[in-house]
């Protein structure tokens, strides 16, 4: 159906970089972008606003949403508790490590990398890899109600990320954040894997300069 189509399209398009933080996009733009008709993607703009990634402003087009300092922290909160209930159902589950060990050979190869030098195409690599682990922890979770939530807020947190991109300091400590929570998974240890996950919670919004939640 074009109304699929084009959410999946709008979607792309946010999470791509194609449109940006605080963007104003006219209709007719949007259409040219998308390459649908006007129906299909008014549509999908409404289900993009439902979704928080932006604001329709009647007769004139959206406004993609803006990476406040509240929404940023929001955001990683949200990633955070997510991460974590995700992170203990897998310990609980026989078959909740397989993976792991990919995910941590990728995660090592960008630390390597990082390490190394800072090459031009180190930040977007780094930023796909650093996705793998919330996706993995997400997939975890094994409740649609909950993946939703979490996909949803995944694109928030891409939009985010176009607004300042993966620096070799932010690279190495993130990489090193990872893998720790990946071997509290290893071990099994659900207590690690939780403040683990919150210290990457905690140093990102940091990173961020927003201040956690009950602190702003």
């Amino acid at each position: 159906m074009l109304n699929t189509r084009a959410q999946a399209a709008l979607t792309a398009a946010l999470h791509q970089g194609k449109l940006r933080a605080g963007q104003f996009v006219s209709m007719p733009q949007l259409v040219d972008l998308l390459q649908l008709p006007l129906a299909a993607v008014r549509e999908a703009t409404r289900h993009a606003s439902s979704a928080g990634w932006l604001e329709i402003i009647p007769k004139r087009g959206v406004q993609i949403m803006d990476a406040q300092p509240e929404l940023i922290r929001d955001s990683l909160d949200l990633r955070m508790v997510l991460d974590q209930e995700g992170a203990r159902r897998r310990i609980r589950d026989p078959q909740g490590q397989q993976g792991l060990h990919d995910l941590r050979q990728t995660h090592l190869a960008i630390l390597d990398a990082a390490l190394r030098g800072s090459p031009p195409d180190l930040p977007p690599r780094a930023n796909s890899v650093d996705l793998t682990l919330h996706d993995y922890l997400a997939e975890g979770l094994a409740n649609p109600l909950l993946r939703r939530a979490y996909d949803a807020n995944r694109i928030r947190i891409a939009i985010i990320q176009r607004v300042r991109p993966f620096v070799q300091e932010r690279i190495i400590s993130a990489m090193r954040e990872h893998l720790a929570i990946m071997d509290a998974l290893d071990r099994q240890n659900e207590d690690a894997a939780t403040r683990a996950i919150a210290l990457h919670c905690e140093r990102t919004q940091h990173w961020w300069g927003v201040p956690p939640v009950g602190q702003g």
